[in-house]
C-alpha cells in the first residue's frame, strides 16, 4: 500500500457560499462565516484506510502558531481541537472523501491558509486562502442578529440611501455601498492587516469596528480616504462626485494611497461597506443638527451680528446641518450587562481618541441613559445629539465689541436622526434609540447624569477674542433649561413663498407673532446666507431691519426677497452643494423677550428620468436611458452625468458639457446583468451650478 495523497480538492464553492450567504462576493476564493459548517471534497491516491494520518490545517497571519490560536491542526475522528474548530467525515468512497469543518464562532477573521498534511506529503490547493468572516446567522456569534430581514438589510444590501439636506427639508442620497464587488473583500482585509490588530483582537468585533474607524479615514495612517472641506477640489474627486464606495476601496487598493476626497457621508458610506463586507451588521445614521462641541461642555455657542448674520470663525464649536456616521450591532463582552444592540461609530476625522482620529464605538444605549463614562467617545457622541445652542448677539459699544446672550435653544440640536428603513425604500426615524422624548422625565434625568460626567462650566461667551468680557460666569447652567415664556408671548416662523429652484428669486417671509394682550413694539432684524453643511457661512445674501407694531394676539409677516444675481455667482464658484439659511432675532420693546430662530432650507432641481423595462433577463443585454431636461432659467455648466448599476454595468460618465435653459440630454448604457434579484440603478448630475440631482431605479433580473 502506497503513500496516500491528496491529488485534489473541492471546495464546493456554490453550495458552501449559497448557505453561509456569501455566493455574492466577485471572488475566487471560498467565503465562509465563523461558527457555521461548510464541506469539503477530497480525492486521494488511493483508499483512506483506518490507520492513515491525514490533517487539515487552517493558518492565519504570518507565522501561524497553534500555542497562538492562529494555527488549527483537524485530524477526523481525533480529539477535537482545543480552539473550538470542528471536523467530521461525512462519507468516504473509494478514493473520495467528503469533510465537513466548523470554525469557532470566535475564530478571528481574516484570511486562512489551508494546506493538507497526509503522512509525511503536504498538499497545497490552488486558491488555498480561505476567507473568513464575522457571522450574523450563528447564535454564538457576537454579531448574531435574529431578525432575517434585518440581516438582509444590514449585511446583504449593497444598495441603500444616505439622508441629507436639512432638519426642515431631509432628502436622500443613493448610495451603492457595493461589498461584493471585484477587489472590496481584498481591500477589506488589506485593511485589516494594516491594521496592526493582534490577530487574537480580530475575533473581536468592537476592536475591528473601531479599527476601521481609524483606517476609512486618512489622517493618521494613510488609510482609505482624505477629508476636505475646503471647497477646493480640482486635484481629486468633490465629495458630491461619489454615488458609492466600490471606485473608491477599489482605487485605495491599487493604489495603497488614500483616495481625495470626502466629506462625512462618503466616509460612512465606505464605513457601512467595510462592515457588512466583513459580516458586522452596519447602517448608515444621520444627524441632523448636529452639534461639534469642541469643549464638551454640552454647549455651542452661535455668534450673530445685529443684522441677525451668523459670523464664522468666531466660536471653535459648530452646528452641522447634518452629520454621518455608522451604528454597528454587537455583544459588548467588554461591558456591564445591558450594552449590546446598536454601536455608534464615525470615521470623519473630527476629534482624536486616545491619541488617533476614530470614534466609537458606543451603546446607543449609553448615550440614550446618560452613561457617558462607557467606551468609546461616548461623551463626543452624546454633546452631537444633545447640546444645547446658545445664541449671542455681538454688538459694538464704544467701539468695543459686546456680546449680548439672546437666548438658550434646548430642542434644537439632534433632529429627525434617521436612516434607511429596513426592506424599504423609506426613511425611518431612530431619534428614540439616542434619545428620550425631549422634556420627558427620563430625560430629565438622563440629562443630569450625563451632565455629572462632563462638568459644564456656567454660561460665559466663549468666544476665541472674549477676553475682554467680565471673565465672572453669567449663569451656572440648571440641570434642564425651560423654554422661555414670554410676557409678550413672542414667536418667530420663517417661510418660503415659492420654490427655492437655482436662478429664481428667493421669497421669504418671518411671521412675527404676539398672544398676550397690550400693545407690542417689535425690533426684527433677518438674514439670508448660503451655507455649506458644516455650518460654514459662503455669502451673505441681505437683510431687512424693522419694528412692527402688534396688538394682543395678532401677526404679521415680514418679506424678504432676494433676487438671483445676488447668489448664482456665490452657487457657481463654490465646490460644495449648499443651504439657504434664515436667521430672525427679534426683541420686543420695554421687556426682556428676546427670541432668535434659524432654518435652513434646500434648493429643488428638475429631476433625471431613468427609462429602462422593469425585469431583465440574466446576461442578456438592454437598454437604459438617462434624461434630464434644464427646467430652470439659467444654463447649467460642465454638466456631467454619472451612472453605476452593481451587478449590472460599472461606474460610467457622460460629460454633457453646458445645458442651456430648456434643452434636454439623453444619455444611453447597453447593460448586461450578471446577478439575479432586484438590482438598483444610481445616477447623478453634477454642474458648476448645481451638485446634488440624483435619483435611482429599480430593474429585477430573471433567468
Amino acid at each position: 500500500m502506497g503513500d496516500l495523497k491528496v491529488t485534489g480538492l473541492d471546495f464546493l464553492k456554490s453550495q458552501n457560499c449559497r448557505l453561509h450567504h456569501t455566493d455574492a462576493y466577485n471572488i475566487s476564493n471560498l467565503v465562509v462565516r465563523r461558527g457555521q459548517p461548510f464541506q469539503l471534497q477530497l480525492t486521494f491516491s488511493r483508499e483512506l484506510q483506518a490507520p492513515d494520518k491525514l490533517s487539515l490545517r487552517f493558518g492565519i497571519g504570518e507565522n501561524p502558531m497553534r500555542s497562538r490560536g492562529t494555527l488549527m491542526s483537524l485530524n477526523p475522528g481525533r480529539e477535537e481541537d482545543l480552539s473550538r474548530w470542528q471536523i467530521s467525515v461525512i462519507k468516504s468512497s473509494g478514493k473520495e472523501c467528503l469533510l465537513s469543518v466548523t470554525s469557532s464562532p470566535m475564530a478571528p477573521v481574516g484570511k486562512y491558509t489551508l494546506n493538507i498534511k497526509t503522512g509525511n506529503n503536504i498538499y497545497k490547493p490552488e486558491n488555498g486562502e480561505v476567507y473568513l468572516l464575522f457571522n450574523p446567522w450563528c447564535e454564538d456569534d457576537v454579531v448574531f442578529m435574529a431578525d432575517e430581514a434585518q440581516r438582509k438589510e444590514y449585511v446583504l444590501n449593497d444598495t441603500g440611501y444616505i439622508y441629507v439636506g436639512s432638519a426642515y427639508s431631509i432628502y436622500n442620497r443613493p448610495w451603492n455601498f457595493g461589498q461584493f464587488e471585484e477587489f472590496v473583500l481584498d481591500a477589506c482585509m488589506y485593511l485589516l492587516e494594516k491594521s496592526k490588530l493582534k490577530l487574537s483582537n480580530r475575533r473581536d468585533p468592537t476592536l475591528v469596528s473601531r479599527a476601521m474607524s481609524a483606517l476609512v479615514n486618512a489622517n493618521d495612517d494613510n488609510g482609505v480616504l482624505l477629508g476636505n472641506w475646503s471647497g477646493k477640489y480640482n486635484n481629486g474627486t468633490s465629495p458630491l462626485d461619489w454615488i458609492g464606495s466600490v471606485s473608491i476601496l477599489q482605487k485605495y487598493y491599487k493604489t495603497k494611497q488614500p483616495v481625495l476626497y470626502g466629506q462625512c457621508w462618503v466616509f460612512a458610506g465606505v464605513l457601512t461597506t467595510v462592515m457588512r463586507c466583513l459580516g458586522i451588521p452596519s447602517r448608515c445614521v444621520s444627524n441632523f443638527n448636529s452639534a461639534h462641541d469642541t469643549e464638551e461642555n454640552l454647549r455651542v455657542d452661535i455668534y450673530l451680528n445685529e443684522l441677525g448674520e451668523k459670523l464664522n470663525g468666531m466660536s471653535l464649536d459648530s452646528v452641522w446641518n447634518f452629520h454621518v456616521w455608522n451604528d454597528v450591532w454587537m455583544k459588548r463582552t467588554d461591558l456591564p450587562a445591558g450594552f449590546d444592540g446598536w454601536q455608534a461609530i464615525d470615521s470623519t476625522p473630527q476629534e482624536q481618541s486616545q491619541g488617533i482620529f476614530q470614534c466609537g464605538p458606543c451603546p446607543l444605549k449609553a448615550i440614550r441613559e446618560g452613561d457617558v463614562y462607557l467606551p468609546f467617545d461616548s461623551k463626543f457622541v452624546y454633546a452631537e445629539v444633545n447640546a444645547d445652542k446658545v445664541y449671542w448677539v455681538v454688538k459694538k459699544v464704544n467701539g468695543k465689541d459686546k456680546h449680548i446672550r439672546i437666548n438658550t435653544e434646548t430642542q434644537g440640536i439632534g433632529m429627525n436622526i434617521s436612516t434607511k428603513a429596513v426592506g424599504q425604500d423609506k426613511r425611518e426615524d431612530i431619534t428614540w434609540q439616542y434619545k428620550f422624548p425631549e422634556g420627558s422625565e427620563e430625560e430629565r434625568k438622563s440629562m443630569q447624569k450625563a451632565s455629572s460626567f462632563i462638568h459644564p462650566p456656567g454660561i460665559v461667551p466663549r468666544a476665541r477674542f472674549a477676553s475682554s468680557l467680565p471673565r465672572g460666569v453669567v449663569d451656572p447652567k440648571p440641570a434642564v433649561l425651560q423654554e422661555t415664556v414670554f410676557k409678550s408671548g413672542l414667536q418667530l416662523e420663517i417661510i418660503s413663498k415659492a420654490a427655492l429652484y437655482p436662478g429664481n428669486p428667493f421669497e421669504l417671509a418671518i411671521i412675527v407673532k404676539t398672544s398676550t394682550p397690550g400693545s407690542w413694539t417689535i425690533n426684527l432684524a433677518s438674514s439670508c446666507q448660503l451655507q455649506s453643511y458644516t455650518g460654514k457661512v459662503e455669502a451673505s445674501l441681505g437683510h431687512v431691519k424693522e419694528t412692527v407694531k402688534l396688538e394682543g394676539k395678532s401677526e404679521v409677516q415680514v418679506p424678504l426677497n432676494i433676487a438671483a444675481d445676488t447668489y448664482m455667482k456665490t452657487l457657481a464658484s463654490v465646490e460644495d452643494e449648499v443651504l439657504i439659511h434664515i436667521t430672525a432675532i427679534a426683541e420686543v420693546q420695554g421687556t426682556d423677550d428676546k427670541l432668535t430662530k434659524e432654518t435652513t432650507m434646500s434648493f429643488e432641481y428638475p429631476p433625471i428620468t431613468v427609462q429602462m423595462p422593469e425585469t431583465a433577463k440574466l446576461n442578456k443585454e438592454f437598454t437604459c436611458a438617462f434624461i434630464f431636461k434644464n427646467k430652470l432659467n439659467v444654463p447649467l455648466d460642465n454638466c456631467k452625468l454619472l451612472v453605476e448599476g452593481l451587478g449590472i454595468f460599472k461606474m460610467t460618465m457622460f460629460d454633457q458639457g453646458d445645458v442651456k435653459p430648456g434643452r434636454i440630454i439623453k444619455s444611453e448604457v447597453i447593460c448586461t446583468p450578471t446577478r439575479l434579484g432586484e438590482k438598483k440603478i444610481v445616477a447623478k448630475l453634477t454642474s458648476n451650478q448645481i451638485k446634488g440631482i440624483s435619483t435611482e431605479k429599480a430593474i429585477t433580473i430573471v433567468e
